[in-house]
């Protein structure tokens, strides 16, 4: 056999061995998305201990893509293949402040539209009330002058004063009506008293309104 051919033979053997387990020192290793401590220790011939001391790290489960960590060791292979390990890093420190952040944020919510309800039906039902007992003090003046001006009749006369709140004829315009008197007897006692209780105090100080 041609020693040539041998010698080629033995180099082309030795060159593919040589590429097949090539050994790169490696110091420093910039995470990426995927890596684990685990594999890396594994992938540089070292351990997780090791990477955990020399990096200050205090959870060895947690490294963030871009970190660069000092790795003791070779490398034996591809660091490619590691791309489809799922990593550990800020995605899961990044999503447990948002759900707390969440929680935080309904809570006062919450709270505050129900307290909102509270006081709007609160203030609503005081002037309600306030409404009601006005109203009915209003009510109770406005009864108290027909009975002394007329009994409560809308056909009680007395001169030019007619019907139940002995209204001036003129002021009627020639409507009799009890929808008329009791429409022109309240804007009269608006227009000239404020309140038909303020109309009583004057006709129990003078015996007229």
């Amino acid at each position: 056999m041609d020693i040539k051919k041998i010698l080629l033979s033995a180099a082309t053997v030795t060159g593919m061995l040589t590429a097949g387990t090539v050994a790169a020192n490696a110091d420093t290793v910039t995470v990426k998305a995927g890596d684990t401590v685990s594999e890396l220790a594994s992938e540089y011939n070292t351990t997780i201990d090791a990477i955990k001391q020399q990096n200050s790290l205090q959870d060895a489960n947690v490294i963030v893509v871009g970190q660069t960590l000092n790795i003791g060791g070779t490398s034996t292979g591809s660091t490619a293949n590691t791309a489809t390990a799922t990593t550990t890093s800020a995605n899961t420190s990044s999503s447990t402040p948002a759900a707390s952040s969440n929680t935080t944020t309904s809570t006062p919510a919450v709270s505050s539209s129900n307290t909102t309800t509270v006081a709007s039906s609160s203030t609503t039902t005081t002037a309600t009330t306030t409404t009601s007992s006005s109203s009915s003090a209003e009510d109770a003046a406005r009864a108290w002058i027909a009975a002394r001006e007329s009994g409560g009749s809308y056909t009680a006369q007395n001169g030019q004063y007619y019907g139940k709140y002995q209204l001036s004829i003129s002021y009627l315009n020639g409507d009799y009506s009890a929808a008329n008197q009791e429409l022109v007897a309240n804007n009269y006692v608006i227009s000239r008293y404020g309140s038909w209780q303020n109309a009583v105090k004057h006709w129990q100080t003078n015996g007229w309104y």
